[in-house]
C-alpha cells in the first residue's frame, strides 16, 4: 500500500513544535523592549525564522482578490459570485459594478494540473474591462467525499458541455494549457450533436493538442515512462482526517516537487534572494516575493483516473489528433467543428508546450472556414507569459479581445473584418492554418 501521502501529513505535524518555537523566537527578536532589535545580527535572525516558517508551511488556496476594475474610464466594483455548482469544481462569476453595456461572455476555463484557478488571476484581470468574466474553480479531490463518485476525463468534458449549455448563449470559451484538449473534445461532441448550446469561440493557449509537435522534455518523459510508471510512482491514497480520505490521487505536493526540480537552481536564488531583502528590509522586494510563492506553492490534488487518463490519451497515445478519442463511447470528430471560431496561442520559448502543438487545433478542424481561425505565436515568452504577465496585458489579452469581439459581433449579423495585415515583427493574426503549419 502507498504511504507517501501518509508521511507527508505525518512530516507536517512533526515539525509543529518547530514551527511553535519558530514562532516564539521571532516575537521575542522583534519584540521593542529587545535592545538587539535592529541590528544585523537580529534582522538576520528573523530573515531566518521568517524563511523557515515559510518553507514548512502548508498552504492555503489564495483569494482572487480583484475588488474593483475600469470600465470605459470608470472604476467599477467586481464581486465574486458561484453561477455553476459541481461536486469537483464550481464557476465564479466577476460581476462588475454599475451600468455597462452588454459585453461578450467569456469563461476561463482554468487547468486542472496542480494549482488552483487563482493562479490565473492576471487572466481574469486583463478581460475584466472588455468582458463578463468567468473562471472554473476546480476541487482539492483530497476534499471531495468518495461518495461524490470519481471524476475522469469524461466526466471533464461532460462539466465544460454542461457549463455551455447552463452559461449560455452567446459564450466564448479560453482553455489555458491542460483544459485545451477537454474543451476542444467538448466542443466537437456539441457540434456532432447539432447542440444549440455551441460556444461561438475557444481560445486555447499553451495547450497540448498534439504533443507529437515540438515535444518539450515533460512530452517525452511521459512517452518514455508509459502510463503504468506514472501509476506505481504517483498515486496516492488521501489519509484519514480528510472529507476526501482513501479516495485515490496524485497528490499536489507531488505536482509541486516535479514543478520545483525543472528550475531548482532559480527557485534556491529567489530563497537566496528573498533572505537578503530581508536582512536589508528592502520591504517592496521581500513582498514579490512572497505573492508569487503564496500563490506557487499553493496546491491541489487531482484525481487519479483524471490524472492516468490525460497522460495515457494526451500524452502517451495522442488520441486526439490521430482521431481515436472518444467520449461515452462516442467518438470526438474534430472535422465536425464547423460553428465554433477557434484562436490558438503559443509562446516562443513555451518549454511546456512547444510550438505547434496548439497551433494543430486550426489544422485538425478543415471544415471550419479560414475566417473563423486565428493564431498568434508570442514571440520572448515562456509558458507562465503565454497568459500572464506584461506581455500577456500587452500584446495577447488584447488579440483575444478582439477576437472575442468580432465573433460576438458576426453572431450578431455584423460582418467579420478582414485582418490588418501583420507587421513585419511578428507573426499574422489571422493566417491560413495550412501556411502557419508550412511555417513550423
Amino acid at each position: 500500500m502507498d504511504n507517501a501521502y501518509f508521511w507527508y501529513d505525518a512530516a507536517q505535524m512533526w515539525l509543529a513544535p518547530a514551527r511553535a518555537a519558530n514562532d516564539m523566537a521571532r516575537l521575542m527578536i522583534d519584540n521593542p523592549l529587545n535592545p538587539l532589535r535592529g541590528t544585523p545580527a537580529a534582522r538576520s535572525l528573523l530573515a531566518a525564522c521568517e524563511m523557515f516558517e515559510r518553507m514548512t508551511r502548508r498552504y492555503e488556496k489564495p483569494a482572487f482578490g480583484l475588488a474593483s476594475t475600469m470600465v470605459g474610464g470608470e472604476r467599477v466594483a467586481v464581486t465574486e459570485e458561484i453561477v455553476w455548482s459541481r461536486p469537483f469544481g464550481n464557476v465564479i462569476r466577476f460581476r462588475r459594478g454599475g451600468r455597462i453595456r452588454k459585453q461578450p461572455k467569456l469563461l476561463i476555463v482554468a487547468p486542472m494540473s496542480g494549482h488552483y484557478a487563482t493562479l490565473l488571476r492576471g487572466t481574469v484581470e486583463a478581460f475584466l474591462p472588455t468582458h463578463d468574466v468567468m473562471i472554473t474553480d476546480w476541487a482539492d479531490a483530497s476534499m471531495v467525499p468518495l461518495t461524490d463518485g470519481f471524476f475522469g476525463l469524461d466526466d471533464y468534458i461532460d462539466y465544460v458541455k454542461e457549463m455551455c449549455r447552463d452559461l449560455g448563449p452567446d459564450l466564448h470559451l479560453l482553455g489555458v494549457c491542460q483544459p485545451s484538449v477537454p474543451v476542444i473534445a467538448a466542443v466537437a461532441r456539441l457540434e456532432a450533436e447539432d447542440s444549440p448550446h455551441i460556444p461561438l469561440s475557444m481560445t486555447l493557449m499553451g495547450g497540448p493538442v498534439d504533443t507529437r509537435r515540438s515535444p518539450t522534455a515533460v512530452n517525452l518523459l511521459a512517452e518514455e515512462r508509459g502510463v503504468d510508471w506514472f501509476k506505481r510512482h504517483c498515486i496516492h491514497t488521501v489519509p484519514f482526517g480528510y472529507p476526501g480520505a482513501m479516495r485515490q490521487v496524485y497528490p499536489g505536493f507531488l505536482q509541486l516537487s516535479g514543478f520545483m526540480a525543472m528550475n531548482l537552481d532559480r527557485h534556491v536564488t529567489a530563497h537566496r534572494d528573498m533572505f537578503n531583502h530581508l536582512v536589508r528590509d528592502d520591504g517592496d522586494a521581500a513582498e514579490k516575493h512572497r505573492e508569487f510563492y503564496d500563490e506557487y506553492l499553493a496546491v491541489m490534488d487531482l484525481t487519479a483516473e483524471f490524472y492516468l487518463e490525460t497522460v495515457e490519451k494526451v500524452f502517451v497515445e495522442h488520441c486526439l489528433p490521430k482521431g481515436e478519442m472518444t467520449h461515452r463511447g462516442q467518438p470526438i470528430d474534430l472535422m465536425a467543428i464547423r460553428r465554433c471560431a477557434i484562436m490558438a496561442v503559443e509562446g516562443e520559448k513555451d518549454d511546456i508546450s512547444g510550438i505547434g502543438q496548439t497551433l494543430a487545433a486550426l489544422d485538425l478542424t478543415p471544415n471550419l472556414s479560414s475566417d473563423k481561425k486565428a493564431y498568434h505565436l508570442q514571440p520572448r515568452v515562456g509558458h507562465y507569459g503565454v497568459f500572464n504577465g506584461s506581455r500577456f496585458r500587452a500584446e495577447i489579452a488584447p488579440r483575444i479581445t478582439d477576437f472575442t469581439i468580432t465573433h460576438d459581433m458576426a453572431a450578431r449579423g455584423v460582418p467579420i473584418r478582414a485582418a490588418a495585415p501583420a507587421r513585419s515583427d511578428e507573426p499574422e493574426l489571422f493566417p491560413h492554418p495550412a501556411e502557419a503549419a508550412g511555417s513550423r
